[in-house]
């Protein structure tokens, strides 16, 4: 029944895909399922015609041929019914699929933190929400128009057994009940075989990937890692088999008995049938009407508990579709509206850590951001730079503490809101597969196609020379997947040029009240890296801030130095006043000076 209560929301998916040709396929159903009882009992009218006609009359010749041609158009009918229904059925997977497709896209797009995104558990949720959401809608749509048919066939067989031989009605019942809770319980198995599986395929395609990837390709032949990648994948694919056979094993058993039941039932019919007609209690009409009808029972009840078998899988996979779709955002979306930034940013007090049984990152962080001020973070991996910036881009929450834009808790605040403000290079920056203007208009999308805005954006990260050289200059997609198709389609950046794409893509917000930099220079040349922090000086002029480098001279023009280290703020001040105070700051400053002598000599 838990499984079974998915079923409303799946059908639902179908309805609002394509009401006509959903509606249009139960309809058909019930033709369809009409069509073999009437042309049995045209059978039998006319086996018994031939037999003698009606009342030892002979036979009438005009009425014979009349079933006859009722016969053979039933079966035209039935023919055509069924191309119909095909088609209808074709419509909706198609467009069922786009409509739960976009349901659980949309949904996992609009959480509004990162959370969610790395929990495996989650991550495994969604793959199984993606086959349900595939699967379900067209199978709860096949198995009410299975249950149609058999509502009928049963109208409509049901009579001519009752009056042959009225137990064979609670044979099939119970044969009938018996294979149906063997399916269900089949389809409860499939689905936890599923579940269970979750683990190890996302194994099977990790290590798969990795033989193929091409960004793994260098290490993988340099380590000689293929073998390893390959044994995995391989393990895990015979883990993944061999519960699959396991499963199709008791689905064959259970095929099988449900095979032999269904042979004995009717066996049990015909010689019920062949002893009333030797008797003489029953014409061949009778008999050909009774096993006609035993058949036509068992066939359309067969179908349904298969399809019941079928959907009740897809339905235990969809009930995951359904969880993520209504799951909770991760973060609480407030209503406060987000000022422009005139005063600065406050961290006051903030702790947080990725979950719950992990190590603090931050402890207890207190700092200002001034507003129209350049702020620089330092300090060694693992110090909590890249975690700072993540809160005040709000992809998380503090677990204690409060971050105050103009004296506002970001907390009571749209993130989308937010988020508009901003404008931000990460340092694990997306390439998308997309065309250069693309790559970088996405930054600011209400001016997408705006190309000057695009090209002012490339200029200021120092890259709009190398895109416009490009084959179809800004046109041209900055992917190789489509060279097959065209060999001008797509062109290869370096990573110091993918690194100032996606700074261009920042700066497409020109207008941001907050502009973060996490590593914006750490793929460039030393001369593409100086152009482009000069250009940047310039446009941070009178610009709020926050830098991240961990080459210390990119950061000697900051107005304010904050130095992280285990999590908290171990000091800040200017360059000079750093230096001044011989702290960690300086310690490490003097390390990268040391070392650039060293490269001298």
């Amino acid at each position: 029944m838990n499984l079974f209560r998915a079923a409303g929301p799946a059908f639902g998916i179908a309805w609002r895909a394509s009401r006509v040709a959903t509606g249009g396929s139960v309809a058909l159903a019930v033709l369809a399922s009409a069509v073999p009882a009437v042309s049995a009992w045209l059978g039998k009218l006319l086996f018994d015609e031939l037999a003698g006609g009606r009342d030892g009359g002979g036979p009438d010749r005009d009425l014979i041929v009349l079933l006859a041609i009722g016969s053979a158009a039933g079966l035209a009918v039935a023919a055509a019914i069924t191309a119909v229904a095909s088609y209808c059925t074709a419509i909706v997977r198609a467009k069922s699929a786009i409509e739960a497709e976009d349901r659980l896209v949309g949904a996992v797009g609009a959480l509004p933190g990162l959370r969610r995104l790395e929990d495996p558990a989650f991550l495994d949720r969604v793959r199984l929400a993606e086959q349900g959401a595939q699967e379900a809608a067209p199978a709860v749509l096949a198995l009410t128009v299975e249950s149609v048919r058999t509502l009928v066939a049963v109208l409509g067989f049901g009579g001519a057994v009752l009056l042959v031989w009225p137990p064979m009605a609670g044979l099939l019942a119970a044969s009938l009940a018996a294979a149906a809770i063997s399916q269900l319980t089949l389809s409860r198995l499939r689905a936890r075989e599923a579940e269970a599986m979750m683990a190890t395929q996302r194994q099977r395609f990790l290590f798969r990937s990795l033989c193929s990837d091409i960004r793994a390709a260098k290490e993988t032949r340099l380590f000689g890692l293929a073998d390893l990648f390959r044994s995995r994948m391989v393990t895990a694919v015979r883990t993944a088999t061999a519960g699959e056979c396991a499963m199709q094993r008791r689905i064959a058993v259970a095929g099988i008995a449900a095979a032999v039941v269904s042979a004995v039932v009717a066996g049990i019919a015909l010689v019920v049938a062949a002893t009333g007609a030797a008797r003489g209690s029953l014409s061949i009409g009778d008999v050909t009407l009774f096993t006609a009808a035993v058949a036509g029972i068992q066939s359309p009840v067969g179908a349904l508990l298969g399809q019941l078998g079928r959907a009740g899988g897809s339905l235990g996979l969809f009930r995951h579709y359904l969880d993520v779709v209504t799951t909770e955002p991760d973060l609480v979306s407030g209503t406060a509206a987000v000022p422009a930034l005139t005063t600065g940013i406050e961290l006051r007090d903030v702790w947080f850590r990725y979950d719950a049984a992990g190590p603090w990152v931050l402890r207890g962080v207190d700092l200002v951001i001034p507003a129209g001020a350049a702020v620089g973070l330092v300090g060694v991996n693992g110090a909590g730079k890249s975690t700072l910036v993540k809160l005040l881009c709000r992809f998380y929450d503090p677990d204690r503490g409060r971050i105050l834009w103009d004296g506002v808790d970001i907390r009571t605040c749209d993130p989308a809101a937010l988020r508009a403000r901003l404008g931000a290079t990460f340092q694990d920056f997306t390439s998308y597969d997309l065309t250069a203007a693309d790559n970088i208009g996405i930054g600011d999308v209400g001016r997408l196609g705006d190309l000057d805005r695009v090209r002012a954006a490339a200029r200021l990260a120092e890259i709009d020379p190398a895109l416009s050289a490009l084959p179809r200059g800004y046109e041209t997609l900055l992917s190789r997947a489509f060279l097959d198709v065209d060999d001008k389609a797509g062109a290869a950046l370096s990573g110091g040029q993918w690194q100032r794409v996606a700074l261009a893509r920042s700066l497409m917000r020109d207008e941001a009240d907050l502009l973060i930099l996490d590593e914006p220079s750490s793929g460039m040349d030393a001369d593409a890296e100086a152009r482009t922090h000069e250009a940047l000086r310039a446009h941070r002029a009178g610009r709020t801030s926050v830098l991240i480098s961990h080459r210390l001279s990119a950061l000697r023009g900051a107005d304010r130095i904050v130095v992280l280290g285990g999590g908290r703020v171990l000091e800040q001040g200017t360059h000079d006043e750093l230096l001044t105070a011989g702290g960690e700051y300086a310690r490490l400053f003097s390390l990268q000076a040391k070392g650039y002598a060293m490269a001298e000599a």
